[in-house]
């Protein structure tokens, strides 16, 4: 750990000796290192939480990868194991900087994790902005994000438990209707689809009954060939985009608290990263100045050597 030193030169003792400190100064640098431990451990415990999340988020993400189908193509789009992956090794990266860097006391990491911090931080403000200023455009592409995961139920079992948890979950079933499940191959809507789930839904559209214990998963077959109000009676059949944005808008105020939240400690963790690094730049300017001097001294000592005689001749 950095250290100052308070030394003097004793001619009587032909050496350096510690200066003796007042109680005040005393008191007032051992509150200045207990405030930088503080801020120090703060900072690394911060760190090392999210380090765990991160490593959580990318074995969850290569235990998916590894027990899905070899032949499946992925994209990071729609395939939530490889966007658990790539998520986890940002944030294990990065908090890997602020570890490291509080623990060892490294300058260099502090201000790269702050500023990598600062850039998150600045992308995140701009999203929401964005989003804000542009609902109608950010709307229009996530309906289509989620089309093209429509289109790819059945093929990628984790997109496949996604959706059905999404579905179960707002009680809805496709994306603005019902009737989008007809852009899936399997549920297609034609003469020509061989698919026992022709003019069907998945079984997590149907409304579930109190008193059922066996799952029907083929509650949804031909639901697509119904009215509304008919198949409203077996199915869920708002779109999932328009209950998610319902949901949001019912709970604004726990959306924007959880989005204030995080946008708050990362401003504390970049505090905390800058406050460590002043810090450290301080004391190591304040040791350059105090070797300074005592190699000014030395260097007097060597002309000027204890108990010289400098009277006149």
């Amino acid at each position: 750990m950095l250290q100052l030193e308070c030394r003097s030169w004793n001619a009587a003792a032909g050496r350096h000796t510690p200066c003796c400190r007042s109680g005040t100064s005393s008191r007032f640098l051992t509150d200045t290192m207990r405030g930088y431990r503080g801020v120090k451990y703060t900072l690394f415990f911060f760190c090392y939480c999210f380090w765990v999340v991160s490593a959580v988020l990318i074995a969850v993400g290569i235990y998916a990868k590894v027990a899905k189908e070899k032949d499946v193509v992925d994209t990071l789009t729609v395939d939530p194991a490889l966007l658990l992956i790539v998520v986890g090794l940002l944030m294990f990266l990065i908090t890997f900087l602020g570890c490291f860097g509080a623990l060892r006391n490294a300058t260099c990491l502090l201000k790269m994790f702050l500023s990598i911090l600062a850039v998150v931080l600045v992308l995140q403000v701009a999203a929401g902005a964005v989003t804000y200023v542009l609902t109608d455009l950010v709307m229009e592409r996530t309906e289509m994000l989620m089309m093209k995961a429509v289109v790819r139920y059945r093929e990628d079992r984790d997109l496949e438990n996604a959706i059905d948890f999404v579905q179960k979950k707002f009680q809805c079933c496709g994306v603005e209707n019902y009737k989008d499940w007809s852009r899936n191959v399997y549920f297609e809507c034609s003469e020509s689809n061989p698919s026992l789930e022709v003019c069907g839904v998945p079984f997590s559209c149907c409304v579930h009954l109190q008193n059922q214990t066996v799952l029907n998963t083929m509650c949804g077959y031909g639901m697509q060939q119904q009215q509304e109000a008919a198949a409203r009676q077996h199915i869920f059949t708002p779109g999932c985009l328009q209950r998610i944005v319902l949901w949001a808008q019912k709970n604004l105020l726990l959306v924007a608290g959880l989005t204030a939240g995080l946008l708050l400690l990362e401003v504390c963790m970049m505090g905390l990263a800058a406050a460590q690094a002043a810090w450290i730049h301080r004391v190591r300017r304040r040791q350059k100045v105090s070797e300074g001097r005592r190699a000014e001294e030395r260097k007097e000592r060597l002309w000027f050597p204890a108990f010289a005689d400098f009277t006149e001749e």
